[in-house]
């Protein structure tokens, strides 16, 4: 990764709609959540365009979001692409940076212009995880505390607090840095999917920020979606045998394998289908270089039971 470039702070507006930012957005089945998002959207100040991905909902959602004035692409891949169909915006973007909604989440006035800002003074800052409101009462989502808290070491070519992970809708990458780094990965599919896209930003030398001056919003229905917390458990042993080292690997297993044994919930599925994927897993298996597993190991330190915040 080249760092040299110069910072693009030319031309950047100060009022009315700013042309170096658009928001994607995936859906599926969850069309009026997804209308409440784009009419938030399309009340910002940054004007920014919006790409939906419709991830094969079989509700009224294409037809109702083709005609919206935020959205300026509407893209659908024929399946459920899961947290890849963001991939997919991203490629299709045509402005140096990417902010993420999910269908029940927007970005509240000004922090798409103040992303983009600061995106254009630290040209090796890849990624900006904002903070995260959620509920009408807007109240902060326990994430915001721990990337606040964050242990690493400050970085003085870098604003806010750095970090090796973030909410995916309340994220904000450089386009380039996004591809650079192979987007959210395939194998994944969705469920705590942010984590490898972190590791490998930074191991391509790209920096990740959490900035609580920028902030969105996240309203989640009062159904959320259904067996998330087994695909998190999935996602976070695939994760570590695509990118940690052996022991780090096995502890993750073990830990799924005694879930699976003692009843919680998900965790029958969720061992099957990482033993289903694991060969996949192993056949892409690159572990992080040293500066990168050592930052991993300061969060593994923080998050081990006992651990003083």
């Amino acid at each position: 990764m080249s760092t040299d470039r110069a910072p693009r702070t030319a031309r950047a507006p100060t009022t009315g709609p700013d042309p170096r930012i658009t928001v994607a957005v995936i859906t599926r089945d969850r069309c009026a959540s997804l209308l409440r998002t784009l009419d938030a959207l399309a009340a910002l100040p940054e004007r920014p365009p919006v790409i939906v991905v419709d991830n094969s909902s079989s509700d009224t959602t294409r037809r109702a979001v083709r005609h919206h004035p935020a959205v300026t692409r509407l893209l659908c891949p024929g399946t459920n692409t899961g947290a890849v169909g963001r991939n997919l915006a991203v490629r299709h973007a045509r402005t140096p940076y990417v902010a993420f909604s999910d269908d029940d989440s927007w970005w509240t006035p000004g922090s798409l212009r103040r992303a983009a800002d600061l995106l254009d003074r630290h040209p090796r800052l890849g990624l900006l995880a904002a903070r995260t409101l959620v509920g009408e009462e807007a109240a902060d989502d326990p994430l915001n505390a721990v990337l606040a808290a964050s242990p690493l070491p400050r970085e003085p070519d870098l604003p806010g607090r750095p970090v090796l992970g973030f909410l995916a809708c309340a994220s904000v990458v450089r386009r380039e840095a996004f591809l650079s780094a192979g987007g959210y990965h395939p194998l994944l599919f969705f469920g705590g999917e942010e984590t490898l896209l972190a590791y490998d930003l930074a191991a391509r030398g790209w920096g990740l920020a959490y900035e609580p001056a920028l902030s969105a919003r996240h309203q989640p229905g009062t159904q959320g979606r259904t067996g998330r917390s087994g695909l998190v458990r999935r996602n976070h042993v695939l994760t570590a045998c695509l990118r940690r080292p052996w022991p780090v690997v096995l502890r993750a297993a073990a830990d799924l394998a005694l879930a699976a044994a003692t009843g919680r919930p998900g965790a029958r599925r969720a061992l099957r289908e990482t033993l289903e994927r694991l060969p996949a897993a192993l056949a892409r298996r690159r572990p992080l270089p040293p500066h990168v597993e050592h930052a991993a190991r300061l969060l593994d330190r923080r998050a081990a039971p006992g651990a003083t915040r």
